[in-house]
């Protein structure tokens, strides 16, 4: 395996096509198919993956929807250019930790979460209900019960965070989970909070949202949601904000260990 590829452990089983339309789309992602390049001919592709052409072009189709490709009357499949991107689409997320991630690609992450979580934790404060607490409370438990490097601690993690996005009330933030989920991945990835002051930084900070949205403080929910996300940024070395573009930061980064289901 090159240095800086992240490999995820599959979570299902892929059928034909879309196994192919994510071998191709990584190597879209990865930049080994330039923005603007043609797609080598069905022959050469349906070789390449020994599949058929019908599972073929139903690969293409898929990307074609989500952005990565387009087809064009005489002259063929063509690699999109990166703006086109869907990249709130879950599959294309989850094919950039594939890929291999940069710390732009963790700052751009943080971005679009410091846009809508801390709302989110806000609107949550404001809306809700006994059944969205007890949810949060649970992912918290979860989180102190579970290894810091484990699956279940990440996936605990997770579901405290979408918690908060479902009791904003606002399913546009709930659309956001994607996002969440792999910014969390990379994160654990990266780096797990395994040290004990480090994994008591980050309960404390998770148990700080749980406990401002509980006294419906509006302002300290958003507050302590920032901190969660950034105190993220800082352990994995990305910039101390999302702004602070840090020098080479287009180097994929190698996860000193990677999770697994066994974990």
């Amino acid at each position: 395996m090159k240095p800086g590829i992240v490999a995820v452990p599959e979570r299902r089983e892929h059928s034909n096509h879309a196994e192919v339309a994510r071998m191709i789309a990584i190597d879209i992602i990865a930049g080994r198919a330039k923005e603007g390049s043609k797609l080598a001919g069905d022959a050469e592709l349906m070789l390449r993956f020994g599949v058929s052409r019908p599972v073929l072009r139903e690969s293409v189709k898929t990307l074609v929807a989500k952005g990565l490709l387009t087809t064009k009357a005489r002259v063929g499949t063509v690699v999109r250019e990166r703006a086109a991107w869907n990249m709130f689409d879950s599959d294309l997320l989850a094919w950039h930790l594939q890929a291999g991630i940069d710390r732009r690609f963790l700052d751009d992450l943080a971005e679009i979460r410091l846009a809508v979580e801390p709302r989110a934790a806000a609107l949550a404060a404001e809306r809700r209900t006994e059944a969205d607490l007890a949810a949060m409370r649970a992912g918290l438990a979860a989180m102190q019960r579970e290894p810091s490097d484990s699956v279940a601690f990440a996936n605990a993690d997770l579901a405290l965070h979408v918690a908060v996005a479902n009791a904003s009330g606002n399913p546009f933030m709930r659309s956001v989970g994607g996002v969440i989920d792999v910014a969390l991945r990379a994160s654990f990835l990266l780096s797990a909070p395994v040290e004990e002051p480090e994994r008591d930084i980050v309960i404390m900070t998770h148990r700080k949202i749980v406990d401002a949205i509980a006294a419906r403080d509006v302002e300290g929910a958003a507050d302590a949601m920032v901190g969660v996300i950034f105190n993220g940024l800082r352990r994995h070395g990305a910039a101390r904000t999302p702004s602070e573009r840090l020098p080479g930061s287009h180097r994929l980064i190698a996860p000193s260990r990677l999770l697994t289901d066994k974990d």
